[in-house]
């Protein structure tokens, strides 16, 4: 059955027209010259939040549209995976428990031929409180960090898009220095390498960056030979972005606000810390947590936010040696930006905000990776995670 409708929170947002997006960028030019940029959000349930919804953004000069739909009802599905093609969906359940069991869930969305969205299916995620999802690069496979639990796993993808049970599981052990969120394990993201022979897991509560072989044909996680790379105690890695050549890991940190670029070797599965940066102000002293790291198509610039000093840091990388130079902070003007992407175009930037119910736009300078804000923020409910659509 259909789960594709309208709530009357939503329905009080701006609202605007939709248009279709060109292939492969994120983006489409209107008959009258204008932009359209088009996404899903998830989102943490709320009074207005109540799952998955559709993003779409008209930029025209330095003004902006928007309209925000829900697609599909669900639990607290806090960050997605967009199957190629666009029309299979995949979100986390953030939930410790599911089918009765100490677990979280996934869910499989499909777009049906009238645009409505239905659920195909659900399955356990091997492990409590799940908070991210990607897909293989062959798209055959989901990897789950589950944050709650401390582990990771890799669930096959059907051919007709429903999501299979575990095929592989691996829990972190262990602890780092700062016991109120250190005392444990805590996966945060995984995400495999460019060859797809690796998948790399951040660990904010080991303090490791933990690196597992991947059988493409089965989806077995098998540690690797050292089966992690510890990071600097205290600094909670949270999220990783390959750079585009494949030789370089980014590392955002959530409890130290720093950003750290990792030398990558594909053939050996190595890594090796080359720089690491703060991405606050010098003269800033109040609280923060990073949250994501983002690398522009180009590989020229990399992007970080920051929830506290709420801003979006920026800094240019040079691919060669990944010596990480700041080149200033712009303010996210949005509260508690989580999740954020850039358009596979590299001309925009979009940033949620978890506790303004808002999505703010930005235009990417090409040259010098300057984040200019476009128009207002845009409506839209508890925000935590944006997937573009490209086809």
């Amino acid at each position: 059955m259909p789960i594709s409708h309208l709530s009357r929170a939503a329905q009080a947002l701006l609202l605007f027209s939709c248009y279709a997006v060109a292939p492969g960028t994120g983006r489409a030019a209107t008959p009258a010259g204008e932009t359209q940029l088009s996404a899903y959000l998830g989102t943490y349930n709320s009074e207005l939040s109540r799952g998955v919804y559709r993003l779409d953004v008209t930029v025209d000069g330095d003004s902006l549209q928007g309209e925000v739909k829900l697609i599909a009802e669900a639990d607290n599905p806090s960050f997605l995976a967009l199957a190629p093609g666009g029309r299979r969906l995949y979100a986390v359940g953030e939930v410790r428990e599911f089918q009765g069991r100490p677990t979280g869930k996934v869910v499989a969305l499909q777009l049906g031929p009238a645009g409505e969205w239905s659920e195909l299916n659900a399955a356990p995620t091997a492990g409590g409180g799940p908070c991210y999802v990607s897909l293989d690069n062959r798209s055959k496979f989901l990897l789950i960090a589950n944050y709650g639990a401390g582990t990771v796993a890799s669930l096959p993808v059907q051919p007709n898009g429903k999501v299979g049970p575990a095929v592989s599981f691996h829990q972190h052990t262990g602890r780092s220095v700062i016991e109120s969120r250190q005392s444990g394990p805590h996966a945060h993201c995984i995400v495999t390498d460019p060859s797809n022979r690796f998948a790399l897991a951040a660990d904010l509560g080991t303090d490791k960056v933990y690196v597992y072989r991947f059988d493409e044909q089965t989806g077995e996680l098998a540690p690797h030979d050292p089966p992690s790379f510890s990071m600097p105690a205290g600094a909670g890695p949270r999220h990783l972005a390959f750079h585009p050549k494949g030789r370089l890991l980014l590392v955002i940190n959530e409890l130290s606000s720093t950003l750290a670029s990792l030398a990558w070797d594909p053939a050996t599965g190595a890594l090796e810390q080359l720089d690491l940066q703060s991405t606050l102000p010098a003269d800033y002293d109040g609280r923060n947590s990073c949250a994501d790291v983002h690398v522009h198509p180009s590989g020229r610039f990399v992007y970080g936010s920051n929830r506290g000093h709420d801003s979006i840091a920026v800094f240019a990388i040079d691919p060669a040696t990944g010596t990480l130079t700041p080149n200033g902070h712009t303010p996210a003007r949005v509260r508690t930006p989580r999740n954020f992407g850039i358009v596979p175009s590299g001309e925009y930037l979009l940033a949620c905000g978890q506790d303004s119910d808002s999505v703010s736009v930005f235009r990417v300078n090409q040259q010098t990776g300057e984040l200019t804000p476009i128009g207002e923020p845009i409506k839209a409910p508890r925000p935590v995670c944006v997937r573009f659509i490209t086809e």
